[in-house]
């Protein structure tokens, strides 16, 4: 079975509330991109993954295995399988490479091994290994509220070319969300987000986009802000950090200034990825 597990950005991210267990309440819109890892799933008696371009851990602490030990628990059952993840989103990168990957072992081992649970009990199960799981098992453009898990269908009109850079090493999430603490930023409009997307309207985006934790990231990273002006510079109509960062992204009204784009900065940044967004 070959599966493809697709990376994630944030148009909008907003800090709304913090939960008394101290998760954060979120409210943005997410839409998933042509830029993927693969999974292949072979037959074998015990449960084992190999990773192929990424210094990741094949242990019982990748996502992936422990998508897979949570589908045994919950079937009651010990199939074994072959995993083998080939990794092209960049990782700490606010891509949801991670996440993406634990979807698509949900998704595939359910399949591969027979169980036949619904998607809402994956959905239930994927909550609990992370809060981006939800949305991509879904994989669709959506607005997602709570810690993530509350995720509702946005329209989306159009998809638009991306470059994606990565111009700094990432933040702690511990340390992002005590800089927001200290700073509190302001808000944007989700809804204008959400009629934007639905419209294909990038300066409607550009009005009323907001990551809340990018304006607390930059004054730590720098770069962030750097990564930004360079894709402005370079045509994109709106470019912001996606999730908590490290990884900045323009979209772009056609594909030949995404191109242009791409020749002018991948000599000035060693992360710099051509994609589009993907409904």
């Amino acid at each position: 079975m070959h599966l493809q597990a697709r990376a994630k950005i944030n148009w909008a991210l907003e800090i709304t509330g913090q939960r008394p267990d101290g998760y954060h309440l979120l409210d943005g819109v997410m839409q998933p991109l042509s830029l993927c890892d693969e999974l292949d799933i072979l037959p074998a008696d015990t449960l084992s993954l190999a990773i192929d371009g990424a210094p990741l851990s094949n242990g019982e602490d990748n996502l992936v295995l422990k998508a897979a030990r949570a589908l045994q628990r919950h079937a009651g059952i010990e199939n074994g399988a072959e995993i083998r993840l080939t990794k092209r989103i960049p990782m700490g990168a606010g891509l949801g490479g991670g996440s993406a990957d634990c979807a698509a072992a949900l998704k595939g081992l359910n399949l591969f091994w027979q169980i036949g649970l619904s998607m809402k009990t994956l959905l239930d199960i994927g909550v609990k290994l992370g809060a981006d799981v939800p949305f991509c098992l879904l994989d669709t453009p959506m607005r997602a509220q709570g810690i993530g898990e509350i995720l509702t269908p946005v329209p989306c009109k159009r998809t638009f070319p991306l470059l994606l850079i990565q111009p700094c090493e990432g933040l702690s999430t511990k340390e992002i969300f005590t800089a927001y603490h200290a700073q509190k930023p302001k808000s944007g409009s989700v809804e204008q987000v959400i009629r934007a997307l639905a419209e294909g309207d990038l300066s409607l985006m550009e009005k009323n986009a907001v990551n809340m934790l990018e304006s607390v990231s930059i004054p730590k990273k720098p770069a962030i802000s750097e990564a930004k002006d360079a894709l402005y510079q370079s045509g994109a109509a709106f470019a912001r950090m996606t999730g908590s960062g490290s990884v900045v992204f323009g979209a772009f009204e056609t594909k030949e200034k995404a191109d242009e784009a791409f020749i002018r900065l991948s000599g000035q940044y060693d992360t710099c990825i051509l994609t589009e967004t993907a409904l």
